[in-house]
C-alpha cells in the first residue's frame, strides 16, 4: 500500500507542477492551447486523487472482510 501511495503521490505532484507551468505560460503568452493543457493536467490530478481515495477506502473494506472474526 505504501508503494501505491508513493506512485499516486508522485503522479499527482507531477500533474500539479505541469498544471502550474502550463497555466503560467497560458497567462503570460495569452495562449488558449496552454490553458487547455493546464485544464487537462488539472483533470488528471483530480483522477489521481479520486483513484487514491477509492483504493484506500475499498482496500480497508476488503481488509475488514478478510479479517472478520464473527
Amino acid at each position: 500500500m505504501i508503494a501505491f501511495r508513493w506512485v499516486v503521490g508522485g503522479f499527482a505532484a507531477l500533474m500539479a507542477v505541469c498544471m502550474l507551468i502550463s497555466f503560467v505560460i497560458a497567462v503570460v503568452a495569452a495562449n488558449e492551447i496552454w490553458y487547455g493543457r493546464a485544464r487537462q493536467c488539472m483533470h488528471w490530478l483530480w483522477v489521481s486523487g479520486l483513484l487514491w481515495f477509492n483504493v484506500e477506502v475499498w482496500g480497508r473494506v476488503v481488509w475488514t472482510l478478510v479479517h472478520w472474526n464473527g
